[in-house]
């Protein structure tokens, strides 16, 4: 059906590596977007009351992806470093152990939505019965759901480590052309199907990822597009699984706070009423556009960092990431003026009221100033995940944003910048996560045995 086209990235020109392992993963984090600026299209003919209840419920699915990341990034990492090494047996059977813990993992934490869902959405307060009802729907049909993104995304993950990005771009595009066709009739009705609102965008969103789930389960099962003659019902390898969950824990520890942090931010927000909440969804998912450019030569750089390391060419990993980190600081000034100067074009395509319009320039143009500085985080903390070293890019991470909750109290409540403040805090945090990031991953290589100082002064000469 597709065959597997797998890069070694331990050989061959640095930059066309890079950018041959980036475009497919770039095109495919856009699809991922596309999936939720194709929800926000449609629903914003609904209203501003329909965009928040969908953006409080999308925290709980965002709150999914720590859980995520606690299988799939150190699955990712290690299939990376097992290729490289040239151990593919190893990779296979760290491939399968990644896959049974997250599915695992999916499990529990649809369950818990379910469960819980009742308090999670009444934690927003946002004393509108009709943006909770629709709140509350919306999250009761991802959350049944839920097991076919989370297996998607180690899919994809391990599809990445092995050095091949064109099979998860390939699947996804199904996925994203089927969501585009059933959003409008099942959100707005036609012919058979009755209009269901924002559940119908919750219902188009499941199928979708039902099918991109079959179709990578069928190229890795019957196609053999992964690993030859892959088996995953397999007992699971213990150890691996320990070392798995290990490299994970930090990273889905950031997510998480993250994610909790952000309920705290939006609720501040919400007490500015819900044309603000909407607004603030509206306005990420535009302001994803940087991050989802960077996360593309991020990630494959991560798994540049991760075969090359496990190949031992150390030098190597130091070209790649100062060559990653230079497309970095262009995609960063490129997405800065493009959110300054495109503000008011790009929120008016999602929502059409005059306040919101406003609100959502002040925020597009405040946020614009971090840009830069996100790619620099995205792009080092990458680097630290492929030569296995999740905990910085995490501990700095998790610092600032704790620090965002007193800086948005005191911004938006103790000075003239009212709803703005919040902004600030998200911003001027993210500017020092990506200076520190930055400057701790050289302290680190300087200090690491494997990376010669010879090799490092000659790299950093040249960059």
């Amino acid at each position: 059906m597709i065959k597997e086209q797998r890069n070694d990235l331990t050989e061959g020109p640095i930059l066309k590596g890079l950018v041959m392992m980036a475009l497919p993963i770039m095109a495919t984090s856009f699809i991922q977007m596309a999936y939720n600026l194709t929800d926000m299209f449609w629903i914003g003919f609904l209203g501003s009351g329909a965009v928040a209840a969908v953006g409080i419920a999308g925290f709980f699915i965002w709150l999914s992806q720590a859980f995520v990341f606690l299988g799939k990034t150190g699955t990712e990492i290690k299939v990376a470093q097992a290729t490289g090494a040239g151990d593919h047996t190893k990779a296979e059977s760290i491939a399968r152990t990644g896959i049974q813990i997250t599915m695992g993992i999916a499990v529990l934490y649809s369950m818990a939505i379910m469960l819980f869902r009742h308090p999670l959405i009444q934690f927003f307060d946002t004393r509108n019965d009709s943006v909770e009802s629709m709140s509350l729907s919306y999250l009761a049909i991802i959350a049944a759901g839920l097991v076919f993104p989370f297996g998607n995304q180690v899919f994809t993950g391990i599809f990445n480590g092995r050095g091949n990005s064109k099979m998860p771009f390939k699947i996804n595009a199904i996925g994203l052309i089927i969501n585009m066709i059933l959003d409008p009739i099942l959100i707005n009705g036609a012919y058979v199907f009755p209009k269901m609102g924002v559940s119908g965008a919750a219902v188009a969103t499941v199928i979708a990822q039902a099918v991109v789930f079959s179709i990578f389960f069928y190229n890795i099962r019957f196609k053999h597009s992964l690993f030859k003659h892959f088996l995953l019902f397999k007992r699971p390898d213990v150890n691996q699984a320990i070392s798995i969950m290990r490299l994970g824990f930090p990273p889905a520890l950031q997510s998480a706070l993250f994610t909790m942090i952000s309920m705290v931010i939006a609720r501040i927000i919400a007490s500015y009423g819900a044309l603000p909440i909407a607004v603030q969804k509206v306005g990420s998912q535009i302001e994803s556009i940087t991050w989802m450019t960077a996360l593309g030569f991020s990630v494959a750089l991560g798994t540049f960092v991760g075969q090359n390391y496990g190949a031992s060419k150390f030098s190597r990993v130091l070209k790649g990431y100062h060559t990653a980190m230079r497309v970095a600081f262009s995609l960063g000034l490129f997405n800065t003026l493009l959110l300054f100067f495109g503000a008011k074009w790009l929120f008016m395509i999602f929502i059409r009221e005059p306040e919101a319009i406003q609100l959502g320039i002040d925020y597009l143009r405040i946020l614009a100033l971090s840009q830069l500085f996100m790619c620099v985080e995205i792009t080092s903390s990458s680097a630290f995940n492929g030569i296995g070293r999740t905990e910085p890019a995490a501990i700095t991470s998790i610092v600032f944003n704790l620090l965002r909750i007193p800086m948005a109290l005191y911004f938006s409540q103790m000075t003239m910048l009212g709803l703005n403040g919040i902004w600030w805090s998200i911003t001027i945090s993210s500017v020092f996560k990506g200076v520190i990031v930055y400057i701790w991953f050289g302290r680190i290589i300087k200090k690491r045995p494997e990376f010669h100082e010879f090799e490092v002064a000659h790299v950093i000469s040249n960059s």
